[in-house]
């Protein structure tokens, strides 16, 4: 068992989220970055899918009231036990009695704790996932308390598990962006894209916008250049994912996130690519973007991208812990 000894919000149990529930009003949920949580996991042994801490209020802390290895990844940070620290990215064990400080992060906005055996919540529609919008999952559909204790699931023995970190080349290029001043996110055209002026489709591709305090997990409003379309659009009120672009008659851009609606009558301009949502999820309010127009080709491409530096991933961790 784990408690919490940290109040916040936005800090919160997921997991992967419960996307085949769409049909039915139920948003997506799960992490704002699912690679980075899916990592955490593999570096402690467990399923990608388990259950584990999205944190996006720092510093946290969690005493532990058992022995447990864990692995913070996601935001560039700094974990703190007594007596030693170490790097985001990295698996390390922990003993009973002991406190883990998440530090606040030097890049990035959202931490994500993994510890060997999974956050234990009731699951609600296959997912053990926060919706804080609609009020249920995780810890009664809230963020974590001060005083929360969470239960630890059963894991099999720790051989293999070592103390150990990784380092995700998508990471470092992300970091490398963030210090040039803008990030860039690929999307493809959406529904309403050739509505869109001219001006309005090569503003989109071709300049800035900078991630503005409005934001959460339900959505981002950007500022940047006005997107205007060549005519009025009312459109019924139609389904949408995460990612989706939509322009609402501010012609300021709103992302679709993690919680996002599923359903909107904005008319879309685009939608990021799956492989690029993890982007957006780690940034800072005041932060840029540059939006890239990819083909569907290139999208799937991208994806298949983050699943083979996944699978580089497992393939070191398996050859790890088969070393003696």
């Amino acid at each position: 068992m784990i408690e919490v000894l940290s109040n916040g919000a936005l800090n919160l149990v997921q997991d992967t989220g419960r996307p085949a529930h769409l049909g039915i009003g139920v948003s997506n949920s799960g992490a704002m970055d699912a690679p980075a949580l899916q990592i955490a996991n593999l570096l402690v042994g467990n399923d990608e899918g388990a259950a584990g801490i999205e944190i996006c209020i720092f510093p946290f802390r969690v005493k532990l009231h058992q022995d447990a290895w864990f692995a913070c990844t996601g935001a560039v940070t700094t974990v703190t036990l007594p007596l030693r620290s170490y790097p985001s990215w990295w698996a390390a064990h922990a003993r009973a009695g002991d406190t883990i400080t998440v530090t606040p992060p030097q890049h990035g906005s959202r931490a994500f704790l993994a510890f060997r055996g999974g956050i234990e919540v009731p699951r609600v529609l296959g997912s053990r996932a926060t919706d804080i919008k609609s009020g249920f999952g995780g810890v009664d559909g809230r963020g974590l308390r001060k005083g929360d204790q969470l239960t630890l699931g059963p894991s099999a023995d720790d051989v293999g598990l070592r103390s150990f970190g990784v380092a995700p080349v998508s990471r470092t290029r992300f970091i490398e962006e963030l210090a040039s001043g803008s990030v860039k996110v690929r999307a493809i055209a959406a529904a309403e894209y050739d509505e869109f002026t001219d001006e309005a489709r090569a503003a989109f591709d071709g300049t800035e916008y900078q991630l503005t305090p409005d934001c959460n997990r339900q959505g981002y409003r950007l500022e940047g250049k006005v997107l205007k379309t060549s005519r009025p659009l009312e459109l019924l009120s139609h389904g949408v994912v995460p990612g989706v672009v939509q322009v609402p008659p501010s012609g300021q851009p709103i992302v679709q996130m993690a919680e996002a609606n599923t359903i909107g009558g904005y008319p879309k301009i685009a939608t990021v690519i799956e492989a690029d949502i993890w982007r957006l999820a780690q940034l800072r309010p005041g932060q840029r973007i540059r939006f890239e127009l990819v083909d569907h080709p290139s999208g799937v491409a991208a994806s298949r991208e983050n699943l083979a530096e996944q699978q580089r991933l497992r393939d070191g961790l398996s050859l790890m812990a088969r070393r003696p």
